[in-house]
């Protein structure tokens, strides 16, 4: 019995079979991607789903050597862990690996092979930025607590005895997450309708597969809400490309609909990052919320810990080829971005905050 990390909503207590999380082992045992001879660092509570199952059961299962740190947050201490236990594979969030760019040794994690990162959007520019710093490939991954949880990943090199037709990709491919691991099935649906769309469509992702939660515990109502028969509606927004690498566009609750066009909160954030210069930045330093608005349904609200004008902001959207559909109405300075304890932005404090009187 694990619980959803409550950033869009109360959490939720997904209950998982043994059959979920042995069909989640034999899947990432078939990606090949923890195979016995390499050193994992876990440092995720295993009260979180990744922890549970890639970093306490798939070790055990599979014979994978760990090295057990107790919090993603000491990176410091991860650091001397990786150094003086050789590890190969570093798990995490892109907000857990931040900090290692300006307070890590490139020295101290010159053992690492690899750095897996998940539960959020990789930044764009940061993977490169990784590699660069301290020479270990970068994979983005995806997964849910109701999947096991890992739907898919990026790889070294394609596993042996899979072949992808006309591939012109060994298994990884930046700025996707992956393809998904073996046993997996996915569609994609108009998300008011849930007519089917095609899969290079973006469109509200459903996932099927030995890996899926069979419900929430006593809540049927909730179940129902993301069950469609065997299919498991994720609430996220994905496409797929010709050689069947998923992109995630974001959260469907991170999306506003104005003047009949979805706008996603995520990619906002991310173009004002970078028109800022804000990537290296450790903490969240603005966000993208929605709230309502009686001409053209909501209004975008920029949350900011920064002074920033609106006209400049204006600009620099327009600069960046964005509409003024895009354009938030308005910009609240606030003392600090609300996250998670897992670095996910808070969404129901985003929420309050966005709805507030000015």
């Amino acid at each position: 019995l694990l619980f959803t990390s409550g950033s869009s909503g109360e959490p939720k207590g997904v209950v998982l079979s043994h059959r979920n999380i042995l069909g989640n082992c034999l899947q990432i045992d078939a990606s090949q991607l923890l195979p016995r001879n390499e050193k994992v660092i876990a440092n995720l509570p295993i009260f979180h789903s990744f922890g549970c199952t890639v970093t306490l059961w798939y070790p055990i299962l599979r014979g994978c050597p760990v090295v057990t740190v107790p919090s993603p947050l000491e990176f410091k201490k991860v650091a001397e862990a990786v150094e003086a236990e050789g590890a190969t594979i570093l798990i995490g969030t892109p907000t857990f690996f931040k900090p290692y760019i300006k307070h890590v040794d490139a020295d101290k994690l010159k053992s690492l092979k690899y750095a897996i990162a998940g539960a959020e959007k990789t930044p764009a520019g940061f993977a490169d930025l990784w590699q660069s710093t301290f020479g270990s490939r970068y994979f983005e991954g995806y997964g849910l607590t109701e999947t096991s949880p890992v739907v898919s990943v990026n790889l070294p090199r394609t596993p042996q005895g899979v072949e992808y037709p006309n591939s012109t990709c060994d298994g990884a491919k930046p700025g996707s997450v992956g393809r998904l691991l073996p046993g997996q099935a996915a569609r994609l649906v108009q998300p008011e309708t849930m007519a089917p769309l095609p899969l290079t469509e973006t469109g509200l992702l459903l996932l099927k597969g030995p890996n899926i939660f069979a419900g929430y515990l006593n809540d049927p109502e909730r179940s129902a809400e993301v069950k469609d028969g065997e299919w498991f509606i994720t609430g996220d927004l994905g496409r797929f490309d010709a050689e069947g690498y998923l992109y995630i566009e974001g959260r469907l609750s991170r999306f506003s609909k104005i003047g009949g066009e979805m706008v996603p909160h995520g990619t906002i954030e991310q173009a004002l990052i970078e028109a800022y210069d804000l990537l290296d930045s450790e903490v969240p330093m603005l966000a993208i919320a929605g709230r309502a608005d009686d001409s053209k349904g909501e209004a975008l609200v920029l949350l900011s810990v920064l002074d920033l004008d609106l006209a400049d902001v204006r600009r620099k959207l327009a600069d960046a080829g964005y509409s003024n559909l895009w354009v938030p109405k308005l910009i609240k300075r606030v003392e600090y971005i609300p996250t998670l304890a897992s670095g996910k932005l808070d969404l129901r404090a985003l929420q309050a905050l966005a709805e507030a009187d000015v």
